[in-house]
């Protein structure tokens, strides 16, 4: 699993459905949350309606092309990175791209950890500061190994409960509801209204709080979860 997710979601523009599948998965399998949109004009509004920490677009789309799309992305303000995608490699394509307002430009075929290294690049030169470290009381997350411990004792975990514990810790002491869990956790097809989310936290609460003294991840009935040392929280 690639290190550095940070409960990020993502928005894949790529009408080739086979390439859009296997970035999505491989995204996915990292443990980020992946919408994906097969032309311009769906991107535009998926980008207006929804919150998305960085966008991989790719040139060639029906409808609107990618540099038609970057250029009124960055019109509308939007301020998440981009990272271009094309087959042609002529420096020519990469300077239209990054004069649209891309931030990065990748040429296919790629290797899909050059991918992830671009877009780790990317999302550190956004607003907020991620630390390699997060710690609440003695539950540690190593957020560039995704390594996890508590009490010094290892925490194996799969890439979802990563992900899941990951904003649990990040947003400590806030309650999270069913929609805000789903939205940056899962994706867009997600329904917040399964049980899935009770069973991902009940997996993570017996992970984390089996035999600690203290417990960690709250319950409030009906309303989400809460991420705290506060055992009135």
């Amino acid at each position: 699993m690639e290190a550095g997710a940070l409960a990020v979601r993502i928005l894949l523009v790529e009408d080739e459905p086979r390439m859009a599948r296997f970035i999505a998965k491989g995204l996915r399998e990292n443990a980020y949350a992946v919408d994906v949109s097969a032309d311009g004009e769906d991107a535009l509004y998926r980008a207006e309606i929804s919150d998305y920490d960085l966008l991989i677009l790719d040139v060639r789309l029906p409808h609107k092309d990618g540099f038609s799309v970057c250029r009124e992305l960055r019109a509308r303000e939007f301020r998440s990175p981009i990272l271009m995608l094309t087959a042609r490699d002529g420096v020519d394509d990469m300077l239209a791209g990054l004069d649209q307002g891309a931030d990065d430009y990748l040429t296919k075929p790629f290797d899909f950890r050059v991918l992830l290294a671009r877009m780790r690049a990317l999302l550190r030169r956004t607003k907020e500061v991620r630390p390699n470290m997060l710690q609440v009381a003695d539950l540690k997350l190593d957020t560039l190994s995704h390594s996890v411990t508590r009490n010094g004792r290892h925490i194996s975990l799969t890439a979802k409960e990563y992900a899941l514990l990951e904003l649990l810790v990040l947003r400590a002491g806030q309650l999270l509801g069913r929609a805000t869990i789903a939205e940056h956790v899962w994706d867009e097809e997600f329904d917040p209204f399964s049980n899935v989310i009770d069973v991902y936290v009940n997996r993570l609460r017996k992970k984390i709080d089996q035999g600690a003294e203290r417990q960690l991840i709250h319950t409030r009935r009906s309303e989400g979860y809460i991420l705290s040392a506060d055992p009135d929280c």
